[in-house]
């Protein structure tokens, strides 16, 4: 059996982690999908850094989409502002948000025994991020269906018209399975990052994460209403 040289832990966006002797072809956007436990493990073990960044910056476009279109920003702004401040500002929350998930479930798993580093959390929250990815890809389309009126609280087009209706909530019925399918990998990657033997143990670590930060601004609200009553 040959030796492999492991390449350092730096991040490597582009370049593809070579896969392990006799372990077959690895394609981690295929594999994450149904194996990401064994996905993640080889990525960490050869690569951390590995399409980190392109996938939390899309994974960010999605999201900015998505809560544009929650808010109905589109009744404000038109649809070329929407779409270049997700472009904007998508690609820099999503850096945000892995840097700070990381360390948040760096530092809550510690508490559960936890022994990944702040790294190979990085790279499970990135890879969780893969059905997010997909997402962006049906906002694309739908947004070549439906248009503005993806964004706007009123859509003449889309009352008209029963079958772009059915449309619409098939859409929304894809991305809300892919929304729970990320949550799904996301609790499996940071399970084997962290050397749980459950994923239920992973989702703890990601619940507990959330509480940290929701659980001192629902404290803050609850004594600013307090107070308001009071005065």
């Amino acid at each position: 059996m040959s030796d492999t040289q492991l390449p350092d832990d730096g991040f490597h966006p582009f370049e593809s982690p070579p896969p392990e002797p006799d372990a077959g072809p690895f394609r981690p956007l295929q594999d994450i999908w149904l194996a990401p436990r064994a996905t993640i493990r080889r990525l960490v073990d050869y690569d951390p850094g590995y399409m980190v960044i392109p996938l939390v910056m899309l994974a960010g476009i999605a999201e900015a989409l998505g809560r544009a279109s929650s808010r109905d920003s589109g009744d404000e702004m038109s649809l070329f502002l929407i779409i270049l401040l997700a472009l904007i500002g998508g690609p820099l929350s999503g850096l945000i948000s892995v840097w700070a998930s990381s360390h948040l479930l760096l530092f809550t798993g510690r508490w559960m025994d936890g022994v990944a580093t702040r790294d190979h959390l990085r790279t499970a929250v990135a890879w969780s991020a893969v059905p997010a990815v997909a997402v962006l890809g049906l906002t694309m389309l739908e947004i070549v269906i439906f248009g503005d009126e993806l964004f706007r609280s009123v859509t003449p087009r889309l009352d008209a018209s029963p079958g772009l209706g059915i449309l619409i909530f098939l859409f929304a019925l894809v991305e809300g399975a892919l929304s729970i399918w990320s949550v799904v990998i996301l609790a499996k990657t940071v399970a084997e990052v962290q050397g749980f033997s459950s994923a239920w143990k992973g989702l703890g670590n990601v619940v507990m994460s959330a509480l940290v930060i929701l659980a001192p601004l629902v404290a803050l609200f609850t004594l600013i209403a307090l107070l308001a009553k009071l005065g």
